[in-house]
């Protein structure tokens, strides 16, 4: 059953010849709408008692984009699950997946005799409700409220629930993967071919990042703390130099502008990466590089010391930005802005070289390391990956639903993709739903959720880095945005399962793309 509902999502073809037969026969065809999350007692008496009302029942349930929730990680169960377990019903007779935020487009398409809503719509001033009833009765139809003797919610049921009650991450991913059309084996060809040889541009803060192990054998006999004895350091390159390296390792030709100290750290740093094969414009800015160093016992970090000191970037600074950002965009493919609060990034530069680039670079894409202001200097990007509590720091509120703040945030600055990076729980995808740039946000946004595909998290530094990389090398690469942020969650995955912030390289991540296919459902 789950293949015919999913054959016609959002062409309603199917529904309007069954309910087209049946008005020609002079029986009454009933519609009832909704999201039917997780199937309840509720659901089943409201079905029920709208299945007596009339001679055919059709259920149209919302698509997973058009869901929303305050935590945007609904719906728990996809839309191709939710459309299988209704049609398993003897009393329902026809499912359509509805690809928009109300009923309105299936009332006018299948033209219902009855209208069925629960009782708790009776006296509602919802727009969306309103606009409904407002299409069943121009199209000759009534509206009907169910008896209500039991009142159940999908949403009080799943915060019961614990996080191993529900679907299977990796599921979850395989039917949004199938959905989107997208399979692992031409990521595979994909990444292999089309990410070699593109040009990128990365402005930001480099930054090392210390890793020091220790062996933790006491508590201080001075104080209630912990002693360590440690055993082994360790550097890694950071900040914008590690998104630099994750995409030098997959093939690209990358030149990193960023600042460091006239200092051994700086020395180190600027020699590795030469290592990696990234061409480098250093700015003097720092007269010591900046450097973050975390203690970690058996895998577990106890201590994090930043040694960073904020310079703001000069106007010479600002001018050498300026002028190697125009000698090289011609040939570049994207340019990635990164701001790590070391000082490099500032509004006034954003304000002059976004329309430096505009014309010339395909894909402008950044993130912000904290709630700075600098990402309201972001205007027009193709994408931005904050994570949620970055994004509702900058927008200063902790309380509203994270779609309608989303909504709010990618209108300001006329965004084309915002990826939401949550932790364990993954990531969210706010894209418009029209194509055209000057029509965009005249609907509600498309919300894809990508479940965190890793369980095993080792050390979550750097993930967001390296999905923000692979998310921009693949719109580079011409794919569209759930493809390239498929394969960003992928790299952070990978990230995550290793210690440190070791750079990416197409050997590792190849394995990770080829795990994806393995997620796809059968057809």
């Amino acid at each position: 059953m789950i293949e015919a509902a999913e054959q016609h999502t959002g062409e309603l073809s199917h529904v309007v010849e069954f309910a087209d037969h049946h008005h020609r026969a002079g029986r009454t065809v009933v519609l009832c709408h909704g999201c039917f999350d997780v199937i309840h007692p509720g659901h089943l008496r409201y079905l029920q008692f709208a299945s007596e009302q009339g001679d055919a029942l059709v259920v149209s349930i919302t698509a997973d984009d058009a869901i929303e929730k305050s935590d945007g990680l609904r719906p728990i169960v996809p839309q191709e699950l939710r459309a299988e377990s209704l049609e398993a019903l003897k009393i329902v007779d026809r499912v359509v997946i509805a690809s928009w935020p109300t009923a309105e487009p299936v009332i006018h398409a299948i033209k219902p005799d009855i209208y069925v809503k629960g009782r708790e719509y009776e006296h509602s001033h919802n727009a969306g409700f309103l606009a409904e009833k407002q299409a069943v009765e121009s199209e000759g139809g009534r509206v009907l409220f169910s008896s209500g003797d039991i009142v159940f919610s999908s949403t009080s049921l799943l915060d019961h629930l614990s996080s191993s009650d529900s679907i299977d991450p990796e599921k979850r991913f395989g039917y949004w993967l199938r959905r989107n059309g997208i399979h692992g084996a031409s990521l595979r060809e994909s990444i292999a071919k089309d990410f070699r040889g593109k040009r990128i541009i990365v402005v930001g803060d480099a930054i090392i990042d210390r890793y020091t192990f220790c062996d933790a054998h006491a508590v201080a006999g001075e104080a209630p703390v912990l002693s360590v004895r440690p055993i082994e350091e360790r550097d890694f390159i950071g900040g914008a130099a590690v998104i630099a390296g994750h995409l030098a390792g997959l093939g690209a030709d990358v030149h990193l502008i960023t600042a460091s100290g006239n200092d051994e750290r700086g020395r180190w740093l600027s020699g590795e990466l030469a290592r990696h094969d990234i061409d480098t414009t250093f700015i003097p800015l720092h007269q010591t590089t900046p450097f973050k160093q975390r203690f970690v016992v058996d895998s577990q970090k106890v201590l994090k010391v930043d040694r960073v000191h904020v310079r703001p970037l000069d106007t010479f600074g600002e001018a050498h930005i300026l002028d190697t950002l125009r000698s090289l965009r011609a040939d570049t493919d994207a340019v990635i802005f990164t701001d790590f609060g070391c000082g490099i990034i500032t509004l006034n530069l954003l304000g002059q070289a976004i329309p430096l680039l505009r014309e010339h670079v395909p894909i402008l894409t950044g993130d912000v390391s904290g709630d700075r202001r600098s990402i309201f200097g972001c205007r027009d990007f193709d994408l931005l990956c904050p994570n949620e509590r970055e994004l509702r720091g900058v927008m200063g509120d902790f309380e509203q639903s994270l779609p309608s703040l989303a909504d709010q945030f990618m209108r300001r600055l006329h965004l084309g993709n915002l990826l939401v990076t949550m932790g364990a729980r993954g990531a969210i995808l706010f894209r418009p739903r029209e194509s055209d740039p000057e029509h965009w946000f005249r609907s509600r946004l498309r919300s894809d959720h990508l479940p965190t595909l890793q369980r095993n998290i080792v050390d979550p530094l750097g993930a967001g880095d390296a999905c923000l990389a692979v998310t921009t090398l693949g719109l580079v690469a011409g794919m569209s945005s759930p493809e390239a942020s498929c394969l960003g969650m992928a790299a952070a995955g990978v990230q995550a399962t290793r210690v440190g912030n070791p750079s990416l390289d197409m050997t590792i991540f190849s394995k990770a793309v080829d795990h994806l296919s393995t997620m796809c459902p059968a057809l």
